[in-house]
């Protein structure tokens, strides 16, 4: 039987590249997004691998049971989920933030990431069986100035998977998460409200980090043997050293 991929922020970026990396490894999809159009472009790459698109906000939680609730039955047992949706929104002192943009990263980050692991949950423990990977962030274990409340988002993220892998131990469900450093998405596109001049030069003088090479690690990750699980993983481009600690040739 082919196993189902669900992979939330499949739109774009870290989320598009693991789909396609996992449907390269005999993976069926449940890719999600707000951006139909993004998703169906993702299907057509893909082909023939089965997919089925799903578009809602994982922060609207009455919309993530819906859309789960309503799976085909063909995609009902989801065997590998990917807690990928969320972002950053500005980058400004605690005392210039604008709340909006903490509701925002709060809402997607960490209460998104509950409701669709919560959504899919009953499925995972009825079948004794699943492996759920949180995308996190460098910025969860290590605070940059300005970044305050995505990195709390972040920490958060960190903490309920080491949570979530205690207290699922008991179902055989395997949970992990990836800390990435500088990768180039439209991540900083986003953060800076769309200023792309501003979000280029965030990876100008080095070679940051790609989609792809976050999507081959996952990859790697959920096509180990059963009684292995990576728990933890640290990414960084070879010229980081920290969060904020990149060598540059300028």
């Amino acid at each position: 039987m082919t196993k189902t991929a669900f992979i939330t922020g499949a739109s774009s970026g870290i989320g598009r590249a693991t789909a396609i990396a996992l449907a390269q490894s005999g993976f069926q999809l449940v890719v999600t997004g707000r951006r139909r159009e993004r998703l169906e472009e993702l299907v057509q790459q893909v082909a023939p691998t089965p997919v089925h698109i799903l578009t809602f906000d994982v922060r609207d939680r009455a919309a993530t049971e819906a859309a789960v609730a309503g799976l085909p039955a063909d995609f009902q047992d989801v065997a590998v989920l990917i807690n990928n949706a969320g972002g950053a929104h500005g980058l400004a002192p605690i005392q210039d933030g604008d709340p909006n943009d903490w509701d925002a990263m709060l809402d997607g980050n960490v209460k998104g990431l509950l409701n669709v692991t919560k959504a899919l949950l009953p499925g995972m423990t009825q079948r004794n069986r699943g492996h759920i990977i949180n995308i996190s962030s460098v910025a969860g274990s290590e605070v940059y100035a300005n970044g305050n409340v995505y990195c709390a988002s972040k920490a958060a993220v960190s903490a309920l998977t080491k949570g979530m892998r205690l207290d699922l131990l008991a179902h055989n469900i395997r949970v992990a998460e990836i800390n990435p450093g500088a990768v180039e998405t439209e991540f900083s596109e986003v953060r800076f409200k769309g200023d792309t001049s501003r979000a280029a030069s965030v990876y100008k003088g080095f070679e940051p980090l790609t989609a792809e090479d976050v999507a081959d690690v996952i990859q790697f990750m959920v096509t180990r043997p059963p009684h292995v699980n990576i728990a933890e993983v640290l990414l960084f481009p070879a010229a980081q050293a920290a969060a904020t600690t990149i060598k540059k040739d300028l």
